[in-house]
């Protein structure tokens, strides 16, 4: 049942997802030390695809998807594979801060496309002014520059915003397609599934699949594919079906948050004014595109 507003439940929840997607970024830049990012990727679609379906057949709800999903069941697994291969790359190349922050301004993207595309999700001139602020706070992230020690690129950056136009396509597509009609779990069996091969095909352009690869990489692959996309995906894709999109893609504003600390605390990343402030502004502003009229 649809929800008009976010409820303590869902709150919780939608933390608990936020925690989780932050440790998320953490985990994507420690395995790709030892297995190159976009194969990682298409991996963990792969093995991903198989949990979901298990998923999907305990729950009595063996993937049966009709012929007219097909369609927008390719698109959202194609633009699927290009978010994580963009957010994977983005990992190898700039610091979990930098990438989350500039990942994160999602729903700045989510916004402009609602605002065609969904109804009800006009622009009003607040929303066009957290627009603005957001669109700030990415742009400071991205041209802030690197501070001494940090192991940032514009490369990096670029390839994170790339992935946060990505994320919020699919979010688009999960409301504004046939997809709607299916469910949270057949949305992310159509993205993992679609998503797996193509990335695996792509992955030999980028290089030589296997890095320093160790035991614990394998080990975090399956806790990827397993609690983080069967888990924390379905949970996200379920709370947008219930409750206001824009209300629940604000509310990960809180995950680079998370991230700057956590890639602080185990990779010393350095911390620099210049990102702070570009949180503060995509955070702000994004606050202002999800405040009730």
């Amino acid at each position: 049942m649809r929800k008009d507003r976010l409820d303590g439940f869902g709150a919780l929840v939608l933390l608990g997802i936020t925690v989780l997607l932050a440790g998320n970024q953490i985990i994507v830049k420690e395995v790709n030390t030892g297995l190159q990012p976009v194969f990682f990727a298409g991996l963990r679609s792969v093995l991903a695809a198989g949990f979901v379906t298990v998923w999907l057949v305990w729950r009595g709800r063996a993937p049966r998807p009709l012929r007219t999903d097909i369609a927008p069941g390719l698109l959202i697994g194609g633009v699927f594979a290009a978010e994580f291969l963009f957010l994977f790359l983005a990992l190898d190349l700039t610091t979990v801060g930098r990438a989350s922050v500039i990942f994160y301004s999602m729903p700045v993207w989510f916004a402009i496309l609602s605002h065609y595309g969904l109804p009800g999700q006009r622009i009003t001139p607040v929303k066009g002014l957290g627009l603005a602020v957001s669109f700030a706070g990415t742009a400071w992230a991205i041209l802030g520059g690197t501070p001494a020690g940090g192991a940032g690129s514009l490369a990096g950056d670029l390839c994170a915003l790339a992935g946060a136009v990505g994320w919020a396509g699919t979010a688009f597509l999960a409301r504004a397609s046939r997809l709607r009609e299916a469910g949270p779990e057949m949305q992310l069996w159509w993205m993992v599934l679609v998503s797996g091969p193509i990335l695996l095909l792509a992955a030999p352009a980028f290089g030589p699949l296997l890095r320093a690869v160790e035991p614990a990489h394998w080990a975090w692959l399956i806790f990827q594919a397993s609690v983080v996309v069967a888990g924390g995906f379905v949970g996200w894709l379920w709370l947008m079906s219930v409750y206001p999109p824009a209300t629940v893609a604000s509310f990960s504003f809180l995950t680079p948050v998370f991230a700057i600390g956590l890639g602080h605390l185990v990779f010393a990343e350095p911390v620099s004014v210049s990102l702070i402030g570009a949180a503060v502004l995509v955070a702000s502003g994004i606050v202002l595109i999800n405040r009730r009229a």
